[in-house]
Parts: C-alpha cells; sequence; structure tokens
C-alpha cells in the first residue's frame, strides 16, 4: 500500500468527485483560521469524528497516514503553551518560561485547530484516487490539461520514493559502503534519491512531450467526471460543520475574528 498512491476502499466518501472533496478540505480549513479558540476547533473536531469512520479507511490506515498529525499537534500546542503570549493569571514559572491562562488556552485551541483541519485533508486525500482527480481537474474546474497531466505523472512519481529508498540501502550495502554515522548515511543516501528522481523525471517529461501531452490543444478525456447532487450535499454538509462550530464559539463568547 502505498501512502502516496492509496488502495482505495469502497465507501460514501470515496464515491464522492475529487473535486467537492478538494474544496470540502479548503472551505473547511479557511473557516476554521477565522478564529483561534478551542470551542470552536473542539466543536468542529467532535463533528468530524461523526463523519469519518464513513470514509472507508480502516483503523490501521487511518493511525498510519495522521501518525504525523498526532505528533505534530501536540508539540504545536506545548511550544504554544511554553513561548506564547502571556495573558491572564500566572499558572507556572519554569525558569524563564511563564505559563499563563492565556497562554494554556492559546496551545490547547492551536493542537486542537491543528487536528480539526488536518485530518480531514489527510482522510479525504486518501480516499481519493490520483488519476480521478486529474480528471475532476480538467473537466470540473477546466483548468490546463498540460499542468493537469504533468502534476498527475509527478505525484505518480512520488509514490516510487519509498521504494527507491530501500533499493537504495540495499545496492549500497551489497557494495559494503554502508555508513555506521546514521546522519552520513541519510545524507549520501538523500542525494542519491535527489539525482535518481531527476533522472527519472526528465525521461518521463521527455516521453510526455513525444507523446503530444505538451500540447496546448483540446484534449478529450477518456473517463467522464460527474459534478451532481451528491457532491453539492456533501459540500453543504462540510459548511454545517464550521458553521456549527463558529454559532457555539460564538454563542459560548470564545470567537474572536482573528484580524480584528
Amino acid at each position: 500500500m502505498s501512502l502516496i498512491v492509496p488502495d482505495i476502499r469502497p465507501s460514501a466518501v470515496a464515491r464522492i468527485n475529487p473535486v467537492a472533496k478538494m474544496l470540502a478540505a479548503i472551505l473547511l480549513a479557511i473557516a476554521l483560521l477565522l478564529s483561534i479558540d478551542w470551542v470552536s476547533a473542539a466543536v468542529a473536531l467532535a463533528l468530524e469524528a461523526l463523519v469519518l469512520p464513513f470514509a472507508g479507511l480502516s483503523g490501521r490506515q487511518f493511525w498510519l497516514r495522521t501518525a504525523t498529525l498526532w505528533v505534530a499537534a501536540p508539540l504545536a500546542a506545548l511550544t504554544t503553551v511554553l513561548y506564547g503570549k502571556d495573558s491572564g493569571s500566572v499558572l507556572a514559572h519554569l525558569g524563564p518560561i511563564t505559563i499563563t491562562d492565556g497562554s494554556l488556552g492559546l496551545g490547547v485551541a492551536i493542537g486542537l485547530r491543528i487536528l480539526a483541519i488536518g485530518l480531514p485533508g489527510i482522510v479525504l486525500f486518501a480516499t481519493t484516487d490520483p488519476t480521478d482527480l486529474a480528471d475532476g481537474l480538467g473537466q470540473v474546474l477546466r483548468l490546463p490539461a498540460r499542468f493537469v497531466l504533468g502534476g498527475l505523472a509527478g505525484l505518480r512519481l512520488v509514490g516510487l520514493f519509498i521504494e527507491d529508498w530501500r533499493f537504495l540501502a540495499l545496492a549500497r550495502r551489497a557494495r559494503g559502503v554502508g555508513d555506521s554515522n546514521p546522519i552520513a548515511r541519510i545524507a549520501r543516501q538523500g542525494f542519491s534519491l535527489l539525482v535518481l528522481s531527476v533522472r527519472r523525471g526528465s525521461k518521463l517529461a521527455t516521453a510526455m512531450e513525444a507523446k503530444g501531452f505538451g500540447s496546448d490543444r483540446p484534449r478529450t478525456w477518456a473517463r467522464a467526471s460527474v459534478f451532481g447532487a451528491k457532491e453539492w450535499g456533501f459540500l453543504a454538509l462540510t459548511i454545517g460543520i464550521p458553521a456549527a462550530a463558529i454559532t457555539v464559539a460564538v454563542i459560548a463568547g470564545t470567537w474572536k475574528f482573528v484580524l480584528s
């Protein structure tokens, strides 16, 4: 199973047009960035928890794909608590570091907001086939076919990085040039991966140009990308999540526009 090109399982979310899923993730992120308060983030996260099980990801797939987010969110929250702007009463002194009510609340809000924005994006992307996404970008959003097909080809190549890294490690070990220093090994192997990626990308670009993919003439598409009632319903559901979160936060008195 590739982290870039996933094994899509049949589900209600997987059958939604990828353009609708992309727009839903963008709208949700924009709405949640209008304010930094813990109430709206917590409400949005709770509502998302009710919807995400219908995405079709198994427990292993979900935790594997969102693992970095579960590490990044607490670290960001902790950093904000320790070094964020002090306000309110002082809760603790840790040498030059001061923890206050304001920094603690801001840290909790940052951590919850990272999860509320990141989880839907990761899950929606994990239920999207890159080819379906390219079809949607080209047919629904009318983006230039040259840009769409180039992006699709690049995304497909990114899925080979993990295999390339493993083969490079095996090749270096077979030649007896494996470094005992892990930092030096990662640096040298990373440079080899960069060179390999540039060469492969150049060959692919030449091959696509030779086959006419670089032409600006209008193209036909093998598969139709339909944006219908279920996509509009999905967008309405997605908009309802931040709308409910903002409403609860306004009623609770915690919502504050970031630019005010």
